[in-house]
């Protein structure tokens, strides 16, 4: 896991100075095994790095352990409800999200429970 983590961090982080035509390198093959999750409701174009094999979760702004913002422009409650039905189902050990703390899939749970407990009527 820590291989995936230092992988998508290099992927996300810009390098200190950038020439033109700079390339940066990745495990092309780590990256392979991660699938793209569309997790809209936060933002429409939200969206979360999922890696099967080892439970691990990249969820962005879609969910992370602190008030989640369904009230902003752009944000659909709707779409959030079904985002958060939908990580509550994947079989997480591990979050990683945009904001605060990694955690894991309890605390998953809890999130997702409390959120639907209060917007899935």
């Amino acid at each position: 896991m820590e291989r995936l983590v230092k992988a998508v961090k290099e992927m996300f982080t810009p390098p200190k100075r950038v020439a033109g035509g700079a390339r940066s390198e990745f495990d092309a093959e780590l990256l392979a095994a991660i699938e793209v999750l569309h997790l809209p409701g936060h933002s429409p174009g939200s969206i979360g790095l999922w890696e099967a094999a080892t439970g691990t979760l990249f969820s962005g702004d879609a969910l992370y352990d602190g008030p989640l913002l369904d009230e902003v422009p752009g944000a659909d409650i709707a779409a959030y409800v079904r985002t958060m039905r939908r990580l509550r189902g994947l079989p997480v050990t591990v979050v990683h999200a945009g904001h605060d703390p990694s955690f894991g899939r309890d605390r998953l749970v809890e999130l997702c429970d409390a959120y639907l407990a209060v917007r899935d009527s």
